[in-house]
C-alpha cells in the first residue's frame, strides 16, 4: 500500500509531500493544475519510462521518494531477495534525475537499477486510464488477465513443462539426425579406416618399444663381440679360475698364518659371488643381443607402419588405439542409427501428444472461465448504467507456445444488435471507462491490500453514471487502496480522503501544490466542480447533498 510521496524540483513542483491512506483517495483540481505531474513523478520513482524533461527549470536535479507498507507474503519480498536488496515491513524507493538526464535510484538506501524498480512496481500498484496500454487495453495481455482471473497457474505450469519436454525432444532428434548425416557423409572413410586400423591393431606405447628394440638390434653386432670377449676373460679360463686357485692356496695355509688370512679369504669369497652375478648379467645380455636378422626387418616394418598411420590421421602414435576406438564407435552408431532415430521420433511424438493434451485442457478451461468472466463483468455493467452492453471473452486458436495455443481478446457490443469488436476500438471514452472499471472490479476480487490508480477514468460520464462509477470505485477500495484523479464531483464526493491540486504564479515562477481538504473545504471544492469559478449557495447545497 502506498503510504507517502515526496517530490522535489520536478516540473512545476518545488517541494511536495503527500501521505496517502487506505480506501478511496481522490485528487481534484482545475485542468493544468498539475495532477498529471503527480502521476509522472510516481511513475518516475517506480522506474516507468516516460517523459525525459522532468527536472524543474533552474534546478540541478529532481528527486522523488515513495514509501510503501510491505506486509508479510507480499510478492515484492521475492523481487528484493532476488536482487539482493534489504527487505522489511516498509519499502522506500528514491530516485534522482539530474538536469543532464542522468538517473540514480535507491531501494531501502541501497543503489539499484531501473529494471529492479520496474519489477517492484509490478507488485506494488496498477495504473489504469482511458489510454492505458499497459494492461486492460492491450490485447496482448488479455490472456494473462483471464488466466489470473481463473487461477490457471497449475494448468499453465503443466503446459510449460510439456512444451519444454517437446522442445528438448525436438532438439535431441535434430542433433541426432545431424550427427547421423555427418557420419553418413564419412561412412566410406570410416569403414576403410576402421578396417585398416583394426588390421594394424596398434597398442599404446608400442612405437617407443619398437624404436628401442630396433636401435638395440642395429647396434648389437658392434658390441656383442666385446661382450663375449669380456665373458671369456672372466670365465673358467680367466679371472674366475685365477680367483678360485687363489682361494684354494690361501685356504691351505690359513691355519698356519695365525688368522691373518681370514679377511683376505672372506673378501675373495664375496668377490666370487659378485663375479658370478656379473657373469650371469653378461650371459643375459649376450642372449638378448642374439637375434635373427629377420627380426630387425619385421621390427622396422611394424615401426614404420605405425608411424605412417599416425601421420595419415594426424595424431600421435600412442593415440592410434584411442582413434581406433572412436572411429569404431562412430561406425557402430551408424549401423545402429536408424533404430536410435526411430526411438527418438517416437519420443517426440509422445511429447507432442502430451503437449497437445495439456494445451487442449488449458483451452477448455480458458473457454469455461471466459464465460464466467463475461457473466461477472455483465453483472458489474448494470450498476454503471450499461445494462444493455455485452462483454465477451473470445478464445481463438493461435500458434502454439509455452503458454498454450490460444489467443484471448476482450470484445464488447455497446448496444443490442450492435457489432462486437475489440474493447479499445468499439467503446467510446465514457463507455470505455466503465468497461475498464467493471472488468477491474471482477479481476481484483479477493486481492486485499491492492493499490490501484485511476487516471480520469470517469472522463466523459456525469450525473447518475458518474455516481455509479464513484460507488464502484469506493467498493473497489474497501479491501485496498484506490487513488483517483477525477473531474467528476460525484466521484470526488465518495472519496474517503480528498486532496486538491493547485497552481500558482509568484515572481514569474509557476508552481503546483497539493492541499488536503477538510469537510468544509471539500464542500467548496465539490461546489467549484459543479458550478465553475463562481461558487453559489446552490452549488454548496448540491455539494453537501453529494457528500451526504
Amino acid at each position: 500500500m502506498l503510504r507517502g510521496l515526496d517530490i522535489s524540483d520536478m516540473l512545476i513542483i518545488d517541494r511536495l509531500e503527500l501521505a496517502f491512506q487506505p480506501g478511496l483517495n481522490v485528487l481534484t483540481g482545475e485542468t493544468g493544475a498539475g495532477k498529471s505531474i503527480l502521476l509522472d513523478s510516481l511513475g518516475f520513482v517506480l522506474g516507468w519510462r516516460g517523459r525525459a524533461d522532468l527536472v524543474r527549470q533552474g534546478a540541478d536535479h529532481g528527486e522523488v521518494t515513495a514509501w510503501f507498507d510491505l506486509p508479510e507474503g507480499h510478492p515484492a519480498h521475492g523481487v528484493l531477495e532476488e536482487a539482493g536488496l534489504p527487505g522489511g515491513d516498509e519499502l522506500i524507493l528514491r530516485r534522482i534525475n539530474t538536469a543532464d538526464g542522468r538517473k540514480t535510484a535507491w531501494v531501502n538506501d541501497r543503489r539499484c537499477s531501473g529494471e529492479v524498480l520496474r519489477a517492484l512496481s509490478e507488485t506494488l500498484l496498477e495504473l489504469h486510464g482511458q489510454h492505458d496500454d499497459r494492461g486492460l487495453l492491450n490485447p496482448r495481455g488479455h490472456r494473462t488477465i483471464l488466466d489470473e482471473f481463473a487461477g490457471l497457474e497449475t494448468q499453465k505450469s503443466k503446459v510449460r513443462k510439456t512444451w519444454s519436454t517437446m522442445g528438448k525432444a525436438r532438439k535431441t532428434l535434430a542433433a541426432a539426425e545431424d550427427a547421423m548425416q555427418a557420419i553418413r557423409d564419412e561412412e566410406e572413410f570410416l569403414r576403410h579406416a576402421v578396417a585398416e586400423l583394426g588390421a594394424l591393431a596398434p597398442l599404446p606405447g608400442e612405437e617407443a618399444d619398437l624404436d628401442t628394440k630396433r636401435r638395440m638390434m642395429q647396434g648389437a653386432e658392434r658390441i656383442r663381440e666385446d661382450i663375449v670377449r669380456a665373458y671369456q676373460t672372466l670365465g673358467q679360463d680367466g679371472a674366475e679360475a685365477s680367483m678360485g686357485n687363489a682361494i684354494r692356496w690361501l685356504d691351505g695355509v690359513a691355519d698356519k698364518a695365525e688368522g691373518h688370512l681370514e679377511a683376505p679369504i672372506g673378501a675373495l669369497n664375496r668377490a666370487m659371488v659378485e663375479l658370478d652375478e656379473a657373469m650371469e648379467g653378461i650371459v643375459a645380455c649376450i642372449d638378448t643381443l642374439s637375434f635373427n636378422p629377420a627380426d630387425l626387418e619385421d621390427t622396422e616394418e611394424r615401426l614404420f607402419a605405425i608411424r605412417a598411420m599416425a601421420r595419415k590421421h594426424d595424431v600421435q602414435a600412442d593415440d592410434l588405439a584411442a582413434l581406433t576406438d572412436t572411429l569404431t564407435k562412430k561406425l557402430a552408431a551408424l549401423d545402429a542409427g536408424d533404430a536410435d532415430l526411430a526411438d527418438l521420433r517416437i519420443a517426440l511424438q509422445d511429447a507432442e501428444a502430451g503437449y497437445a493434451q495439456a494445451a487442449d485442457a488449458l483451452t477448455a478451461m480458458r473457454q469455461k472461465q471466459g464465460a464466467k468472466l463475461d457473466k461477472a463483468v455483465t453483472s458489474e455493467l448494470a450498476p454503471l448504467k450499461m445494462e444493455r452492453a455485452v462483454f465477451t471473452t473470445e478464445v481463438t486458436a493461435e500458434t502454439p507456445g509455452p503458454d498454450g495455443q490460444d489467443a484471448v481478446a476482450f470484445c464488447v457490443a455497446t448496444n443490442p444488435g450492435a457489432p462486437s469488436g475489440p474493447l479499445n476500438k468499439i467503446a467510446s471514452g465514457g463507455e470505455l471507462s466503465r468497461f475498464l472499471l467493471a472488468l477491474k472490479v471482477c479481476l481484483t476480487g479477493g486481492q486485499a491490500g491492492l493499490t490501484m490508480i485511476f487516471d480520469e477514468i470517469d472522463r466523459g460520464v456525469g450525473g447518475a453514471t458518474a455516481d455509479a462509477v464513484g460507488r464502484r470505485l469506493a467498493a473497489l477500495a474497501e479491501d485496498g487502496q484506490v487513488l483517483v484523479v477525477t473531474h467528476s464531483p460525484q466521484v470526488a464526493a465518495l472519496g474517503a480522503h480528498h486532496w486538491r491540486v493547485e497552481k500558482s504564479v509568484a515572481k514569474g515562477m509557476t508552481t503546483s501544490r497539493v492541499v488536503p481538504l477538510d469537510q468544509d473545504e471539500r464542500v467548496d471544492e465539490i461546489a467549484r466542480m459543479l458550478a465553475g469559478d463562481t461558487i453559489t449557495d446552490e452549488a454548496r447545497g448540491a455539494a453537501k447533498a453529494l457528500l451526504g
